[in-house]
């Protein structure tokens, strides 16, 4: 008994040391591209590299929809923000952090509404600590009566 106790030990004792160095080799990495600075400025980057990804979530185009499933018919900032509020809470939910955004589309059905308030969007990304691709687009509309929409590849 005592021959296999020792044995047990040896083994954990050795093991574990090699476990641990094994799943910091698996850490994510992420790796920002930026060939100028100019994009610093509009919060987002040109390309993000990730390896060793434990998992990725896909989220769906968060919109200004209340938890009863009613579309917003207020102004563009305030549709701004509750696009915002609900990509967190997906995102939170899943057990991912703001922070693991890769990608953030925006699709808006005005650009010229929207800049006035871009000032939200970037102290959001900002307080997250977010380096994500993004693309922006004008669309000529959206579902129901929304204005912006957020869609967002995350991972951890």
């Amino acid at each position: 008994m005592k021959k296999t106790a020792k044995l047990l030990a040896l083994l954990l004792i050795t093991t574990v040391p090699a476990l641990a160095q094994i799943k910091n080799l698996n850490k994510m990495e992420k790796r920002i591209i930026n060939p100028w600075q100019w994009q610093d400025k509009r919060s987002y980057v040109q390309a993000v590299e990730v390896k060793n990804v434990e998992s990725t979530l896909y989220v769906s185009g968060q919109t200004a929809i209340s938890a009863e499933g009613i579309s917003s018919n207020e102004d563009m900032k305030t549709q701004l923000i509750q696009a915002l509020q609900n990509l967190e809470h997906v995102i939170t939910k899943a057990g991912y952090e703001c922070k693991g955004i890769v990608r953030l589309n925006i699709y808006t059905t005005s650009t010229a509404e929207l800049w006035p308030h871009f000032q939200i969007f970037q102290d959001w990304i900002a307080r997250h600590g977010i380096k994500q691709a993004t693309t922006l687009l004008e669309v000529v509309s959206l579902f129901e009566t929304l204005k912006v929409e957020l869609e967002a590849t995350v991972v951890k």
